[in-house]
């Protein structure tokens, strides 16, 4: 990515712009080993090495975190009554602004994308897209071969008569509760507990355990984030066109 110096340097949280050109004339700054006064210069990050006071630094436009996200905790960037899931990363994570891809339920955990690539969220959350997001369930009343076969067909939700596209609904433990997994491939508000009360069931826990190519680190505790690996960047930015 062709960039100017300072911004490069600005959006990476080192400074004001004024700031960066005032000590790219004292020689703070280097570009391929040599010292650099000119702020404005513009350098390709694939292949210059940029150095301020003597540390390398990488350009990172994007951010793709992996939150294990905890009850209690709202889906936001912000909230004026409870806590946000960007309320529990780290200043360095939040200098780049980033956003949760679509919404978890206050009292749901689980896999929650944290971003600020717009274009990747805009894929992951587009109707047309169909991006798989599977679910761990526990039901409060037994689940059968017959909800199964309902959630195949697919549900009409109570209250404003909506059919759901057709789900995948796998019983783990069958008895008082049932423990499932569900996938969906549409993101309607509470669908999952919707669904469920369509078959006049309740759910008592619920945890996304997937979305798309992107499956939930067991060893993140409920809170907790991490940084994607690369092969999760690259399999997750090559969203499906739809089925």
């Amino acid at each position: 990515m062709k960039i100017r110096i300072d911004k490069m340097l600005s959006n990476s949280g080192i400074g004001s712009r004024k700031q960066i050109k005032t000590d790219a004339r004292k020689g703070f700054i280097e570009v391929n080993g040599a010292i650099e006064k000119d702020s404005s210069r513009i350098i390709d990050t694939d292949r210059d090495t940029v150095k301020y006071m003597g540390e390398t630094i990488k350009y990172t436009q994007f951010i793709y975190l992996m939150m294990n996200k905890p009850r209690g905790v709202v889906s936001a960037t912000e909230d004026n009554y409870d806590k946000t899931v960007i309320d529990l990363l780290g200043n360095q994570e939040k200098f780049y602004k980033p956003f949760p891809v679509g919404r978890l339920d206050k009292d749901t955990e689980g896999l929650l994308l944290i971003t600020n690539d717009g274009r990747l969220a805009h894929d992951l959350l587009s109707p047309k897209k169909h991006v798989d997001k599977t679910y761990y369930v526990e039901a409060a009343e037994e689940v059968t071969k017959d909800d199964v076969k309902a959630f195949e067909k697919g549900v009409i939700l109570k209250g404003d008569n909506y059919k759901t596209l057709p789900a995948k609904l796998q019983i783990i433990e069958s008895g008082y509760p049932s423990l499932c997994l569900v996938t969906i491939r549409e993101g309607k508000f509470h669908q999952v507990k919707r669904m469920f009360n369509a078959i006049n069931n309740e759910v008592t826990y619920l945890q996304r355990i997937s979305m798309g190519t992107l499956n939930l680190d067991e060893s993140l505790k409920t809170g907790e984030y991490r940084h994607l690996t690369e092969d999760e960047i690259k399999l997750l930015l090559t969203v499906p066109s739809g089925h």
